[in-house]
């Protein structure tokens, strides 16, 4: 088995996910990325899988790409997320279904699927981004299918670094707040910083920090790291 470590990023074509993916390839590691739509660019540390990540054959092929390029899988970044903010009633059937498709069965498919191969690396991490929205609720920003969906996964966190921690495999959370990707317009910085006490939006940096400091913390399990300029501490 290869000694260099090797990390899986969802999500990863740009925002916070290509962050990450630029953070664990300074720290050494090979990475795969997945997006729908990832540009197909190769190197010695990375290679890309596009396809979408509530399809189970996505998550086949991540893994298969990653043992055959690498040799093995140490940790997981669920990044891959939708979020649609609606009025509760306004959402449709469609809404409710890709948001748990991409949010629940993105994860599910892809941790179920890399697991086995964390426990035949004799241990490895899972990181899976949320959102601070799932506990602290804002009345401006409704968000009740993102707090059914990655509330979710965010409970599954917990869960997981119980079953497994016999095992050496630790499962965290990162739960931002708005952070300044492509995804904000310019326009509504203003009124987004507003939601953090701080009067501030994250940086995609600061997001990338709090993942590789829970990777190199080997005492850290089941914990949920709030990057959200104090907006869980309350308004």
């Amino acid at each position: 088995m290869s000694t260099r470590k090797v990390a899986i990023v969802t999500g990863a074509s740009q925002g916070i996910g290509a962050g990450l993916v630029a953070a664990y390839r300074e720290l050494g590691y090979a990475v795969v990325a997945n997006s729908r739509t990832i540009d197909q660019g190769e190197a010695d540390d990375l290679a890309t899988v596009a396809g979408d990540i509530s399809d189970p054959a996505t998550a086949d092929l991540i893994v298969k790409t990653a043992v055959e390029r690498f040799g093995r899988v140490d940790t997981l970044v669920n990044n891959a997320g939708v979020f649609i903010a609606k009025p509760f009633t306004e959402y449709t059937t469609e809404d409710f279904n890709t948001m748990v498709a991409i949010n629940v069965g993105g994860f599910f498919h892809l941790t179920q699927r890399v697991i086995p191969q964390l426990q035949a690396a004799g241990g490895g991490h899972v990181v899976n981004i949320t959102t601070t929205l799932v506990e602290s609720a804002l009345s401006v920003f409704p968000s009740a299918l993102a707090s059914v969906t990655k509330g979710g996964v965010a409970s599954a966190t917990r869960a997981l670094a119980i079953e497994y921690a016999s095992q050496g495999i630790r499962f965290n959370a990162v739960s931002p707040g708005v952070i300044k990707t492509p995804m904000h317009p310019e326009e509504t910085h203003e009124a987004l910083a507003g939601l953090h006490p701080l009067n501030t939006l994250g940086e995609i940096a600061d997001v990338a920090r709090g993942v590789i400091y829970l990777e190199q913390s080997p005492f850290v399990t089941g914990e949920f790291l709030h990057i959200d300029g104090g907006q869980i501490a309350g308004h």
